[in-house]
């Protein structure tokens, strides 16, 4: 079929992790054993089954869950699986996601010769006290010690994760931690504030008054921090959380922001072909079940109307800096004057952006211009 030539993005999710932290509400289990390879073999077989089988792979990103938490074989014989449904396009970018307490030389050296090019590392914070508070596995020593280890073997394209306006935060300690990742000489950071998410431990925690977190005014500090000093490292800023340096962007996660096709595999993997969006099974055995047995596995589908998707185009590719080309949206002239009028996007011709006050309410913004 024509859709089949045409190259997509591949997300693979592997759900385990060593512990489940306090703030996340990611599809992770803090499970290991048999599980862990009878979920593996049932993914490749998804993958050798999907619909989708055929179609180049533009990206491919392992997310979780931790991937790296797999043993080294059953991680290589997912991508082997993925490159054989999705054959890699010219310079293809293959991520996978890694915990500095889950990695070393050895592993990265088994990564990267079966293909993968692009470590995206959660680190999360540089004091030992946030990786406590946080529920991480790792200590600040461990990133250092995972930043080299990639780089020996051979891993040219890095990512760090941090995250901030963590409970009882400073500011200075904040800088601390950019300044450290910066020092690394990692390609790319992603930079995320906290947030607290229903159902998680953290949450309730919050609302028990046991978990004190930094005023809003000072998460704005801590946001504008990260836009300043990643500028004078020659980090630029492509999307709200996102920095690179040039020519290093992720091209995965633009996929999403350009509201393109992505297919997805594994437990909880979230897909959007064909203007259809599905989710799977999210509970590994009740995956496995499902693929064992033939059924389903898609637990929710829906088809996009074309309203949902002019929503979401808005929505995403606000988030870029570079804005998007509303022409076709049909936007309400009067809503686009309010939101600039409130000093929270510019325009020009028929090009939108947020400004640096706008990326502080971009779901406002999208709600206001819907």
């Amino acid at each position: 079929m024509e859709r089949l030539k045409n190259p997509v993005a591949v997300y693979v999710h592997t759900p385990f992790c060593p512990t489940k932290c306090g703030y996340c509400d990611f599809n992770s289990y803090a499970m290991s054993g048999d599980i862990m390879a009878r979920t593996t073999s049932a993914m490749i077989q998804e993958i050798e089954r999907s619909p989708w089988r055929g179609a180049p792979a533009k990206t491919i990103f392992f997310g979780g869950g931790t991937p790296t938490y797999l043993p080294s074989e059953q991680l290589v014989a997912l991508l082997k699986a993925v490159i054989a449904a999705h054959p890699p396009v010219h310079k293809c970018e293959i991520t996978s996601e890694a915990n500095p307490g889950t990695v070393d030389a050895e592993r990265f050296s088994a990564m990267r010769e079966a293909g993968f090019n692009r470590i995206s590392l959660g680190a999360q914070s540089f004091f030992d006290s946030d990786l406590l508070t946080l529920g991480r596995i790792h200590q600040a020593g461990h990133i250092e010690k995972a930043v080299k280890a990639a780089r020996d073997a051979g891993f040219e394209n890095m990512n760090v994760d941090l995250m901030f306006a963590l409970p009882g935060q400073s500011q200075k300690a904040w800088e601390h931690n950019l300044q450290r990742a910066i020092d690394l000489g990692t390609d790319h950071l992603s930079l995320y504030g906290l947030t607290l998410e229903p159902n998680t431990p953290f949450y309730k925690q919050h609302l028990k008054g046991q978990l004190t977190m930094p005023e809003e005014e000072d998460q704005v500090r801590m946001y504008n921090a990260a836009i300043t000093k990643t500028a004078e490292a020659s980090f630029e800023q492509y999307e709200i959380s996102n920095f690179a340096k040039p020519g290093l962007e992720c091209l995965h996660n633009l996929c999403y922001w350009h509201n393109e096709h992505y297919a997805g595999y594994g437990p909880g993997a979230v897909g959007f072909m064909d203007s259809r969006r599905y989710t799977n099974l999210k509970h590994p055995e009740r995956y496995c079940a499902a693929v064992e047995s033939g059924e389903k596995l898609w637990f929710e589908e829906e088809n996009l109307s074309q309203e949902n998707q002019r929503m979401e185009r808005l929505m995403l590719g606000l988030r870029l800096n570079e804005g998007l080309d509303v022409s076709g949206l049909a936007l309400d002239p009067g809503k686009l004057e309010k939101a600039e009028g409130q000093g929270w996007i510019t325009s020009e011709g028929s090009r939108i952006k947020l400004t640096d006050e706008g990326r502080h309410f971009c779901s406002e913004v999208t709600l206001l211009l819907v």
